[in-house]
């Protein structure tokens, strides 16, 4: 996509060298925007194949509420590991497991991925339960009832609960905008990890667009995303200099099952990615 690239290039052209919590170091700019008009496509990279199937099952764990890797890990999707694995091997408990053997105890060994698989209240717990407020169920009442409201607002960001989380949420703050009967999403994200992060961010946000346009009877308008501080990781300069050489394809297209009406009865098996032809991965390692 033409709007990552862009944003990339300006980061890696214009970008300040700043340190950071992990001591990686980064590139990074403060304050950018990108748009998407998802009429025109589904905007999953094409620069380097992106893991589609981790973006729907992360996506359906938030919407659960759900904040242990369990599920992620029973699904085959690792990408919020890294974390409660560092947090093991910081314990007395840990007895040299490697993360293989870390994501087999998360599978098999309930009491295990009770003690070492919760992350804290992240993300599915604010969109359910902040302080006592479901804000997925208000938000969806709201665009039906309610579409012209500039309060249609869901945020992730919880002050209370930081100090317990084991990351605090990225992606913090979701606005619903509806015009002329078309639902447009625009979400406010403190940090981005461009590399590895922001490609799944804005398939996923799109894809929740477009669900909530469908459960809502609403027509598709556009995803914007807001970043605060926008970097790429010292470790990644190689790999997005790559990305950069690469010409973007044609957007792939997301088929969704018209007979789901409510936000919470979507299954993995309701979506299908079609017309995907991208390059091929490139790795990365996170910055944990």
């Amino acid at each position: 996509m033409k709007q990552y690239l862009d944003l990339a290039r300006r980061i890696m052209e214009e970008g300040v060298y700043k340190s950071d919590r992990t001591g990686t170091g980064t590139k990074s700019i403060f304050g950018y925007q990108m748009r998407f008009d998802l009429n025109e496509g589904f905007p999953l990279l094409t620069t380097k194949k992106t893991f589609m199937k981790g973006i729907i099952h992360e996506l359906l764990w938030f919407i659960k509420g759900d904040t242990n890797i369990k599920y992620l890990v029973d699904h085959g999707v690792n990408i919020w590991t890294d974390w409660p694995y560092k947090a093991y091997k910081e314990s007395s408990d840990y007895q040299g497991e490697t993360m293989k053997e870390f994501q087999e105890k998360i599978k098999t060994l309930d009491e295990f991925a009770q003690k070492w698989g919760d992350l804290g209240p992240v993300y599915g717990a604010q969109w359910r339960n902040f302080n006592g407020v479901d804000q997925l169920q208000y938000l969806i009442d709201e665009i039906k009832n309610r579409p012209d409201s500039r309060r249609m607002i869901l945020s992730a960001w919880n002050p209370i609960d930081i100090k317990d989380m084991m990351l605090p949420p990225c992606h913090t703050l979701i606005q619903v905008y509806v015009a002329d009967n078309k639902l447009s999403l625009q979400l406010y994200q403190r940090s981005g990890d461009v590399f590895l992060g922001i490609p799944f961010n804005i398939a996923s946000y799109a894809l929740f667009t477009m669900m909530l346009a469908q459960v809502t009877g609403k027509e598709l308008g556009e995803f914007v995303h807001t970043i605060g501080d926008a970097h790429i990781y010292s470790n990644h300069f190689d790999q997005i200099n790559l990305q950069l050489t690469r010409t973007p394809k044609a957007l792939p297209k997301m088929k969704i099952n018209p007979n789901v009406k409510s936000i919470f009865d979507f299954k993995f098996e309701d979506f299908e990615l079609v017309e995907y032809d991208p390059y091929p991965p490139i790795k990365g390692e996170v910055a944990v």
